[in-house]
């Protein structure tokens, strides 16, 4: 009787642990569920990265990315088409007030500080542009390269973004105050077609993030980053040695002194306790953290390591 009683406790402890897991694959948790999230072009390297990370440490765990533009990606988060976004700014006022309306209670997190890089062809000879330089460019001042690199054997300015409505374009529209850029600068659809673009022609410079090109592991960036060259910005603005040329490097993006940087943000808008919470713990969190460090941007909270000594 006794040898049938525990027959029996063991069959209910296998049934309800097999209940758990099915249970566990479906509903909605912090570390179970599905997430629709948008993510700006400009993070697509890191954001890759991030995801395989959580998803292989959470098994239930189903991230789905869309990767476009800031402004679309803002868009669909209005929409309520995702639950999640991860983009170079906070929400505005207006978004506020909207989600405010619709009685969603929105949670922005800041994750990193990054920054737009200017690229050239490995030929190029001039590494080194002013601030002035670079809004001559944007405000339509300047057309022609020798109006500001005299010796330039290149005629016509050619800047390539990746998108007019991605985070890169508008960083450089709120820095210098424009409302649409002269007929010199032109548009593709990603950081990657910036980069190839520069790559198979020397007389353009290329705007893409930094994220690109910053990884020193990472085989992708090492590829990119030998396919171009970066340009160096003074700033004088910088209230440490105004003019020497920062180069988009995360130790200047850390110092402040690099003046193309900006905030990257993860933005949730889904209830609480939900996978989109729990993938926010893991990108503010130690191991997310980490992985923005590794890859050359500046970590929201920087990472430290402990070390013990023994004699």
């Amino acid at each position: 009787m006794k040898r049938t009683a525990n027959s029996l406790l063991m069959a209910l402890i296998f049934f309800l642990a097999a209940c758990n897991v099915a249970q566990d694959k479906n509903k909605d948790s912090i570390t179970s569920g599905v997430l629709k999230i948008g993510i700006d072009d400009s993070y697509v390297l890191m954001m890759d990265s991030q995801i395989y990370t959580y998803s292989q440490l959470n098994k239930y765990a189903t991230i789905t990315p869309r990767y476009a533009p800031e402004a679309d990606i803002m868009r669909d988060l209005m929409n309520d088409s995702i639950q999640a976004a991860v983009v170079g700014r906070e929400l505005t006022a207006d978004e506020l007030a909207y989600f405010k309306i619709i009685q969603r209670m929105p949670e922005s997190i800041l994750i990193a500080k990054d920054g737009v890089a200017l690229i050239a062809h490995p030929e190029w000879a001039d590494t080194v542009m002013t601030m002035d330089q670079l809004g001559g460019i944007l405000t339509g001042r300047d057309s022609i390269w020798s109006q500001i690199f005299p010796s330039n054997k290149y005629r016509k300015i050619q800047m390539v973004f990746d998108n007019n409505k991605s985070c890169n374009a508008r960083t450089l529209i709120e820095k210098f105050g424009i409302d649409k850029f002269p007929e010199t600068c032109f548009a593709l659809r990603s950081n990657e077609e910036v980069i190839n673009y520069v790559n198979a022609n020397p007389g353009a410079i290329g705007v893409i993030s930094i994220s690109w090109i910053t990884d020193q592991d990472d085989p992708t960036c090492r590829k990119y980053r030998n396919m171009v060259k970066t340009i160096g910005l003074i700033d004088p603005a910088n209230s440490v040695k105004p003019q020497m040329p920062r180069k988009p490097a995360q130790a200047y993006v850390f110092d402040g002194s690099y003046p193309l940087r900006r905030d990257v943000w993860y933005i949730r808008t889904g209830l609480r306790g939900t996978l989109g919470t729990g993938f926010a713990n893991h990108l503010s969190n130690e191991k997310g953290q980490l992985i923005i460090h590794k890859m050359g941007m500046v970590a929201a909270k920087t990472p430290i390591r402990t070390i013990k000594i023994t004699e």
